[in-house]
């Protein structure tokens, strides 16, 4: 019989072939995922600078391509940027890895030592870290004791966000969320800050209720914060929602409920129902009441 040839016997001859110099052939590794933004940090080339001289500032784990401020501030920059020497700041943006590095000219700041370079994204979510730098010659001050809890203003017109469901119709609770973006005006920070949430129909007076809100707003900076508001059920009307803190109202805004008809419709039905069903039971008694028809004789 004769021998098969061809392509019957070249497969397997490859096969052989490529398991052999599979050892052989370089190795191609496979792609790392993109490394995610670490921690923020900020690296100086010198603690200790005299004003007229420069230094390095260089740092990493920031958000790729991001506009960073450095500036240099007194008080370790507890009064807010009112304590940096804001007119000899830099600005730089991140590489693709998050790095920067940038020469910072060194000035006296407005306010004395304990001294710190500030960096602060300006673009995308907030982040901020200090380095501490000792200006030579410049006056060293215990830093400021706290006064007051803080001045929070209402940066923009507060607004309501959020819908009703289908449930409100038929005399659910209304909802919604108060949104405002607040600054910190004062010079102490504001941790966790407890505000006033009042809701008023008419003439009444407005019903307040404590609302926490969870964050560190800094001298200067700015938070957008959402406080829910619920009505009680069956609400309508003209409403009103204020908010305050410290004793001051921040902001009012109107709210007009809808009348809840599926509720009006509701007992609409059911007193049609219940009226037929009642004429139905009264017939029923009175065939049942009634006496039999008398039958004529033949």
């Amino acid at each position: 019989m004769r021998a098969r040839t061809g392509p019957y016997r070249t497969g397997p001859l490859l096969v052989v072939l490529a398991l052999a110099l599979a050892p052989l052939l370089p190795f191609v590794p496979a792609p790392l995922p993109a490394a995610a933004p670490g921690v923020p940090e900020v690296r100086l080339s010198q603690q200790r600078a005299a004003p007229g001289t420069g230094i390095v500032v260089s740092g990493d784990g920031w958000r790729p391509g991001t506009l960073l401020t450095l500036l240099i501030c007194g008080q370790n920059m507890t009064g807010g940027t009112n304590t940096c020497a804001n007119a000899d700041g830099r600005a730089v943006t991140t590489d693709a890895n998050g790095f920067f590095t940038l020469e910072l000219p060194v000035v006296a700041p407005p306010e004395p030592c304990p001294c710190v370079v500030h960096v602060a994204t300006v673009t995308g979510d907030r982040a901020t870290r200090d380095a501490p730098l000792a200006v030579r010659g410049h006056p060293v001050a215990p830093l400021p004791r706290p006064r007051g809890p803080g001045r929070l203003a209402v940066l923009a017109a507060a607004r309501l966000e959020g819908g009703s469901g289908l449930l409100v119709r038929f005399g659910a609770p209304p909802s919604r969320r108060l949104v405002l973006t607040v600054g910190n005006l004062g010079t102490t920070p504001v941790e966790n800050p407890v505000f006033r949430l009042g809701t008023s129909h008419g003439v009444y007076a407005p019903q307040w209720e404590e609302r926490r809100w969870r964050g560190t707003l800094a001298p200067g900076d700015t938070a957008r914060i959402e406080l829910p508001v619920e009505l009680a059920a069956g609400a309508h009307g003209d409403y009103r929602v204020a908010v305050r803190y410290a004793g001051r109202t921040l902001a009012e805004h109107p709210w007009k409920v809808a009348r809840p008809w599926g509720v009006t419709a509701f007992w609409v039905l059911l007193a049609v129902v219940g009226s037929a069903a009642l004429f139905r039971v009264g017939m029923a008694v009175v065939d049942l009441v009634r006496p039999p028809a008398a039958t004529a004789e033949p």
